[in-house]
């Protein structure tokens, strides 16, 4: 028996034991590549047959159907209001077993209330047809990857597109009646200048999407990109031209009319990610797939992130949960305070606390009288009882999430 696979048998997720709960959000891992960029921590693969993706989409609808199986009580409250396939490169499935993943999982679950479903497409493989077919399906929100408009720092990130291939691939979105539109962007790549990052966010903002995401360039364990971090043989971005990066990202999207509604995400009014505030906001969401993470009533788990186990687990009738999770109201109050802060509207302590059934514990009250005299945190100009990072404090924010999680 694979490990991983005897290790679930033995500490695997009791369905049974999930308390019913509205599910709003639905997340699917498609985890196929064409190439395995050296910054990226996602699990994925590369170098698969469409045979192989084809069994990959049987396995996805028998794991939906595995939940009708063994956990109805949760099932029948799966009407997800956002849905969001991100990978890997979901676009890399055939054209046929893309079809046959919408569909299928439309006839497994409840799509009634789906009001935002987004799928992550690679700029360098879009296709009009593909997004046609998305489009009828009900698709209504892309995402591109463009990381960057600098062929230099494309290559410092082993992204294999052309910073061409965006403007083709979002021309193509909308001859497919595309119109909710994101680009993801990275800051802070090794050799990567203030003035050159500047210029990738006046391309970006040319483009006239009605959301960006911008992130920071983190080095995740056991990456490619941070064993050349470790062997010296790249130099990461110093911590001031970080800072300058981020401040010059959140007054660049401002003045062009795209304000961040959290950290490093930034919309038109009223085109924010409802997907994501699903997570920043504590809803509950069922993932599926390998290494997917799902969040129910306060429970929290992750399949096997491994492709041949996750299938061998589903082909044995076995949801394939593992990291299990149990978070008491005290936990759940706190994640939720923590990411509050990060989103522009903010959280209120209190109505969160009565929302959790909890105490506010006795040092929060000093913690954020002394984060406000420090203007790290700030009162919400238009819902006074709200606090949020302020300016400042988004700079820190780590920091500051690390002093709440003591």
């Amino acid at each position: 028996m694979l490990p991983l696979l005897d290790d679930l048998k033995s500490n695997r997720l009791d369905p049974a034991s999930l308390p019913a709960c509205e599910v709003e959000a639905l997340y699917v891992h498609i985890p196929f590549c064409f190439h395995k960029c050296h910054y990226c921590d996602f699990y994925s693969i590369t170098r698969q047959t469409p045979e192989r993706m084809h069994a990959f989409v049987d396995r996805l609808l028998a794991e939906a159907q595995l939940w009708k199986t063994l956990a109805p009580h949760i099932a029948s409250h799966i009407a997800p209001r956002t849905i969001f396939f991100g990978g890997g490169t979901p676009s890399l499935l055939p054209h046929d077993a893309m079809h046959r993943l919408l569909t299928g999982l439309r006839n497994v679950f409840d799509f009634s209330r789906v009001h935002e479903w987004t799928i992550e497409v690679n700029p360098a493989t879009t296709d009009l047809n593909y997004l046609h077919m998305l489009r009828a399906h009900g698709v209504d929100r892309l995402s591109f990857g463009a990381q960057s408009f600098d062929q230099r720092d494309l290559m410092a990130l082993e992204r294999h597109h052309h910073p061409d291939d965006v403007h083709r691939s979002l021309d193509l979105a909308r001859q497919a009646s595309f119109t909710r539109l994101n680009i993801d962007l990275i800051y802070a790549i090794p050799g990567q200048s203030l003035e050159s990052w500047q210029a990738s966010l006046n391309h970006a903002l040319a483009l006239n999407t009605e959301h960006i995401s911008a992130y920071a360039l983190t080095y995740e364990p056991n990456t490619p990109l941070t064993v050349l971090l470790r062997e010296g043989r790249i130099t990461p971005a110093d911590e001031s031209t970080e800072l300058d990066m981020l401040r010059t990202t959140r007054a660049t999207l401002d003045r062009a009319g795209m304000p961040a509604y959290e950290i490093s995400n930034h919309a038109k009014p009223n085109a924010e990610a409802q997907h994501n505030l699903a997570y920043w906001r504590g809803l509950n969401y069922l993932a599926l797939g390998p290494s997917a993470a799902s969040h129910l009533a306060g429970t929290r788990f992750k399949n096997i992130p491994h492709i041949g186990e996750w299938e061998s687990a589903i082909d044995d009738r076995i949801l394939p949960a593992r990291d299990v999770e149990s978070l008491t109201r005290a936990e759940q109050f706190h994640e939720r305070f923590i990411f509050g802060l990060r989103l522009a509207e903010g959280i209120d302590l209190h109505r969160t606390a009565s929302d959790y059934q909890v105490r506010i514990p006795d040092d929060f009250h000093s913690k954020i009288s002394q984060l406000l005299t420090l203007k790290l945190i700030e009162h919400h100009p238009l819902h006074p009882t709200s606090l949020r990072l302020s300016g400042r404090g988004i700079e820190v924010a780590d920091s500051i999430a690390a002093e709440f999680s003591r």
